[in-house]
């Protein structure tokens, strides 16, 4: 074994690819009702996944970050912060945001290019989808920084907890976050949603470290890896990492191995650059299949319920897009009224002008 090979930390995992047990199972896992709402809420998310997709090709919505075969991390991420904790999200973070109570209407709003899919009473503490690379991961330690400062003795500390992909990591956002984390000790988590490709680049040549999560070594944070398709080993891992946050005990960086089962985005096709028999293996290890094998293994779940959890599922998405392509479209005047507190001259004569414009195409059109 290398020097570099020593200092990399284990994986954790629980599951195999088939959904069969490796080792002792946490206490927790008896009680399967966490285990199979891990379970519904996974596979709601690829069904609200899909039909984002779906809308994209038949021009009804923008580009979209699909994030099918990574719907575990997101998922167990949110499950686990309470109501007044703060989920910093990226953008292929669609399953922690219908996890964390925002309507899939409100996402398909956003991807549509309409900014009040952000701005609903839902989103709560928690920021809106991060698109730019890695910026969120200063916003999450500034947000762990008013936590830390407002916190009261006695009571439970606030949790903030940031998602970020594995090109994130490449960025100076991330490693100058991780530094202020660390000494400062904030009560913030990191966790690296590691699909193998930061767009057409793979894993192995945009970093030359080991892993990814030991990067956070340099800040002085505990850095774990886990396996990303395994449910119960990303609950145990964040959970403890979310606790010691809690306690005051500072931040963790985490590092999720999955795999992007779909292109990097609606714009992009990802065979031109990556090999179909990758993505073939990928999809035997994938976080849906596997929890689902394992709750058949334990007489947890069969067919009627998964037909069941389908026609539900179909039946809140559904009604989610009807929201979304029946909500009426942004006013003119909003895309002028948020930019200054004092709007310019030249720009409130370009909104009157944008005004008269629009006046007379509703005009033309009712004549028609």
């Amino acid at each position: 074994m290398t020097r570099s090979e020593q200092n990399q930390p284990a994986m954790e995992q629980y599951l195999d690819a088939e959904g069969e047990v490796m080792k002792n199972l946490p206490s927790w896992t008896f009680n399967t009702e966490t285990l199979i709402d891990y379970y519904q809420s996974m596979v709601v998310a690829r069904c609200g996944d899909q039909k984002a997709v779906a809308l994209q090709r038949t021009g009804k919505m923008g580009t979209y970050p699909s994030c099918l075969g990574q719907e575990a991390i997101s998922t167990v991420c949110a499950a686990l912060l309470k109501e007044d904790d703060v989920l910093i999200p990226y953008y292929r973070d669609l399953p922690g945001l219908m996890k964390r109570g925002i309507p899939l209407s409100d996402v398909l709003l956003y991807w549509g290019g309409d900014e009040r899919g952000s701005a609903s009473d839902a989103w709560g503490k928690d920021l809106p989808n991060c698109v730019p690379i890695a910026t969120q991961a200063g916003h999450a330690a500034g947000i762990a920084t008013a936590i830390k400062i407002r916190h009261e003795a006695g009571e439970p500390m606030q949790v903030a907890l940031c998602a970020l992909g594995d090109g994130a990591t490449s960025k100076g956002d991330f490693g100058e976050a991780l530094n202020l984390a660390g000494t400062w000790q904030l009560p913030v988590v990191y966790i690296i949603n590691n699909n193998q490709w930061a767009i057409s680049v793979p894993r192995k040549i945009q970093s030359g470290a080991p892993t990814l999560c030991q990067k956070g070594n340099a800040a002085g944070l505990p850095s774990f890896q886990v396996d990303g398709n395994d449910v119960i080993a990303l609950h145990e891992v964040i959970s403890e990492a979310i606790e010691r946050a809690r306690q005051g005990k500072g931040a963790t960086v985490i590092e999720a191995i999955t795999y992007r089962l779909c292109d990097h985005t609606t714009a992009d096709d990802a065979s031109r650059y990556r090999n179909s028999s990758e993505l073939e293996e990928a999809w035997q290890k994938e976080p849906v299949k596997r929890l689902r094998q394992f709750l058949h293994h334990r007489g947890l779940w069969d067919e009627q319920k998964e037909q069941a959890l389908k026609a539900e599922a179909d039946r809140v998405i559904e009604a989610s897009v009807k929201n979304y392509l029946n909500t009426p479209l942004p006013k003119i005047e909003d895309l002028f009224d948020y930019h200054y507190a004092n709007m310019p001259a030249q720009l409130v004569q370009q909104k009157e002008e944008a005004l008269l414009r629009h006046q007379m195409r509703q005009g033309g059109a009712a004549h028609e």
